[in-house]
């Protein structure tokens, strides 16, 4: 019984000095990308798509590699952005004439806003089944680019441009993973 009360004043004790069983806290990696994803689809266009590409739709995910604070997180410096985009439900052979990042919530249009780099000129074809994968690695973005994004990302969407649908044939809005 002595024993058992021993223990027991042993523990008040290291519980009075402020001892803790909780495991020690993990630092959070704050200097690794920054990813997005965007579920796309033809009817989050402004308007909606009802032609051919009616029932386009797809996945993009956003990927930001930029310089930043190991403490806080905040970005310090620019670097690169890459896109990879899978899209489906669109006609056989389709192309894909411009990709990119706009600035504006859901139900709005705005201008281009970071470009992937991919033109009219240079269109990329979408296979038999209407499907394929968009891939753009490495481009440049500014810090204040990156900045703007990371703090608003559904302020901002992802847009895929098509032959028949020039203006835009699938859309989605940012969300930060």
């Amino acid at each position: 019984m002595k024993r058992l009360a021993a223990v027991a004043a042993a523990l008040m004790m290291a519980a009075a000095c402020g001892s803790s069983n909780s495991p020690p806290t993990t630092p959070t990696n704050n200097t690794g990308p920054i990813t997005f994803t965007a579920q796309l689809s033809a009817q989050n266009e402004v308007p909606a798509i009802g032609n051919a590409d009616a029932n386009a739709r797809g996945t993009a995910t956003i990927t930001l590699k930029v310089t930043r604070d190991a403490a806080s997180g905040n970005i310090t410096g620019g670097g690169t952005i890459s896109f990879l985009a899978q899209l489906s439900g669109f006609p056989a052979n389709t192309g894909i004439r411009a990709a990119h990042i706009h600035n504006a919530p859901a139900g709005q249009n705005a201008g281009v806003f970071k470009d992937t780099g991919l033109t009219a000129a240079s269109p990329i074809g979408l296979d038999a089944n209407g499907a394929g994968t968009l891939t753009f690695d490495n481009v440049p973005i500014t810090q204040d680019e990156a900045t703007q994004i990371n703090a608003n990302p559904a302020n901002f969407y992802f847009n895929a441009h098509s032959v028949l649908n020039p203006n835009g044939a699938v859309r989605g809005q940012l969300t930060k993973q």
